[in-house]
């Protein structure tokens, strides 16, 4: 009996402190609902709601979440998801948003999206994400073609949206006259516009915008617009283009307080007309089809180096300037780096004498970072590294080449920086698998370097194996 009783407070004690280690596991539903808010308005909508069966504690909490993120990606029945989308509407109670995002890729009536996007304004939308695509439809270069969504007029009178993101087959209408009063993040990506003067109409009714984006598929006649916004720090403009033909643009920007630029894709005919004075770090790369530099023969020499001076007082730069021999026109000077210090470059056979010349413009660069993107030196185009000394930065202190393979002219520009780089501390060689470290290592060893300190580190690429 004694033994019987015993076994009876020992299985008692078990139950209660595996109730104790339960209670004391799930901490996170005894944070206080603003927290929880919190948490839960990083999930979308659909997840957050489905937090609600976990217990009583959960049940109300997402109907006040100050974010809405729908999304009829998945959905295979979007009349009955356009329903859930207006149950969702009618059961959420949080008097303000933070963040609205609405993803749409099925056949829908716009009075829907009118009503859904008005929702959000009513309730003093902070951040605004649109991604629609009313169809599915797309030409041969995967390209949408289907049905357009036209803004709601209402949108243009909101007074509290900070950031605002388009993107998908949106047509951008702005009224004449209105304001954006508190907007200081906007990104336009592959929406389609009406005129050229959507742009800058839009832009004019932004008074405080910091960051702008404008992504283009060049699949309308708007090719050439202006960028006039004096309030402007971070700037990033891409154009793509899947046509036979390369589009011909043309872009006026008025930005004198940018301190972000960045640039990607096929380039054309891009004018500052104000000094960059302000300016911090720059990202350009470019790309574009092979039939458009061998069809009709387009050279990209002169517009890279015409968009580098106006870039000239970056701090961190980062290139790109294509792998065609359409760039072996054109030059640097007589622009000086002045302020440069740290130079990511990607390097083809064909953009040598890019690098080249821009060390020989950087005489306060500290850092280095070479990428080779190529596995031949078909079409090499190389400049004579310079006899005198004195031509490369004295402050340079760090050298990584990321793809060295130990042809003759990577070699001669390792041997150069360890010549004239008196302050150089390290220097990081990656290599393919296909070589030895310890080669490469022994060779690199063998240059004369000014610098006593400099440590030399080889090792192989990210996706060698070792």
């Amino acid at each position: 009996m004694g033994e019987s009783s015993a076994q009876s407070m020992s299985k008692c004690t078990e139950l209660t402190l595996n109730r104790d280690a339960v209670i004391d596991t799930d901490r996170i539903s005894n944070l206080p609902d603003s927290l929880l808010y919190h948490i839960l308005s990083f999930l979308p909508t659909k997840e957050a709601v489905a937090t609600a069966i976990l217990s009583n504690r959960w049940k109300p909490l997402w109907i006040l979440v100050p974010a809405l993120d729908l999304k009829d990606k998945c959905c295979k029945k979007p009349i009955s998801f356009t329903y859930i989308v207006y149950r969702v509407l009618a059961l959420h109670i949080a008097p303000s948003l933070r963040s609205f995002r609405l993803t749409w890729y099925s056949p829908c009536s716009s009075f829907h999206l009118d009503t859904w996007i008005h929702v959000a304004l009513a309730r003093n939308v902070q951040q605004l994400h649109l991604e629609i695509y009313l169809d599915g439809r797309q030409d041969d270069s995967h390209v949408y073609v289907g049905k357009l969504f036209w803004l709601p007029s209402g949108l243009f009178t909101c007074k509290t949206v900070v950031v605002l993101e388009l993107s998908g087959g949106i047509v951008l209408n702005p009224p004449p006259s209105f304001q954006f009063a508190s907007l200081k993040i906007l990104r336009l990506s592959k929406i389609r516009y009406e005129s050229k003067n959507n742009i800058p109409t839009l832009l004019s009714g932004c008074p405080v915008l910091e960051d702008l984006s404008v992504v283009r598929e060049c699949t309308d006649n708007v090719i050439s617009f202006e960028i006039n916004v004096h309030s402007l720090k971070r700037l990033h403009i891409e154009f793509k283009s899947y046509k036979p033909e390369p589009p011909d643009y043309n872009i006026e920007i008025h930005t004198p307080a940018l301190e972000y630029f960045r640039f990607s894709g096929h380039l054309r005919n891009i004018v500052f007309h104000e000094k960059l004075a302000h300016l911090i770090e720059a990202r350009v790369d470019i790309y574009a089809l092979e039939d458009w530099t061998r069809v009709y023969e387009i050279y990209y020499g002169d517009r890279i180096f015409k968009l580098l001076r106006a870039l000239n007082n970056a701090k961190f730069l980062s290139l790109f300037p294509g792998d065609k021999e359409c760039i072996a026109f054109g030059s640097i000077y007589p622009s000086m780096f002045q302020n440069l210090v740290r130079l990511n470059f990607k390097v083809t056979p064909s953009n040598w004498h890019v690098l080249l010349a821009l060390l020989l413009v950087a005489p306060n660069l500290e850092v280095l970072v070479v990428n080779k993107d190529y596995d031949n030196e078909n079409r090499l185009c190389w400049m004579e590294l310079p006899d005198a000394p004195g031509c490369l930065s004295s402050g340079l202190t760090t050298f990584n080449f990321d793809g060295f393979e130990n042809l003759e002219h990577e070699v001669k520009f390792v041997k150069y920086i360890l010549k004239e780089a008196r302050a150089l501390n390290t220097m990081t060689i990656k290599i393919p698998a296909k070589l030895s470290k310890e080669d490469v290592f022994e060779t690199l060893s063998m240059f004369p370097g000014l610098s006593t300190t400099c440590l030399i580190t080889t090792s192989f690429e990210d996706n060698s194996l070792e």
